[in-house]
């Protein structure tokens, strides 16, 4: 069983220097223990935030493929609900918490799973924290 519902700004934060976080090391302590499960979204948005890094000369491609790599050896198992969700109770958490869609459905998989939610955005901590969904280190 995975420890935890694994948000992008919560893995980005293990790679980019100076945002890891004691939360952040304690997180990956976790995931990489335990395991995780993400959203079908976090792909991509690993890949955008890594897109953006290399965009802005923060890394290069090299730093890319290494992250990638780490990932893959890690215990990240991807939802398979997530996508039927979306425009039924993910669209209804992302108006009712002001939440892009992405950001719900993070919420949503955690709600559903009944797993923290691993994530260092401060406006989904909130809305978790509102909906009764536990936040990985009591963040909010």
């Amino acid at each position: 069983m995975s420890a935890v519902v694994l948000d992008a700004s919560m893995t980005m934060a293990w790679f980019f220097e100076g945002e890891l976080t004691d939360t952040a090391r304690q997180a990956l302590w976790s995931v990489t223990q335990e395991g995780a499960v993400v959203p079908a979204i976090w792909h991509a948005e690993i890949a955008n935030a890594l897109a953006m890094g290399l965009r802005r000369n923060r890394i290069d491609e090299a730093f890319c493929t290494d992250c990638f790599n780490d990932l893959r050896q890690m215990d990240i198992v991807t939802d398979p609900e997530t996508n039927a969700r979306l425009w039924t109770e993910t669209m209804g958490l992302a108006t009712r918490h002001r939440l892009s869609v992405y950001d719900a459905a993070y919420l949503e998989l955690a709600g559903r799973l009944g797993l923290p939610l691993a994530t260092l955005d401060r406006a989904l901590a909130h809305a978790a924290n509102v909906a009764g969904v536990n936040v990985f280190g009591g963040a909010a």
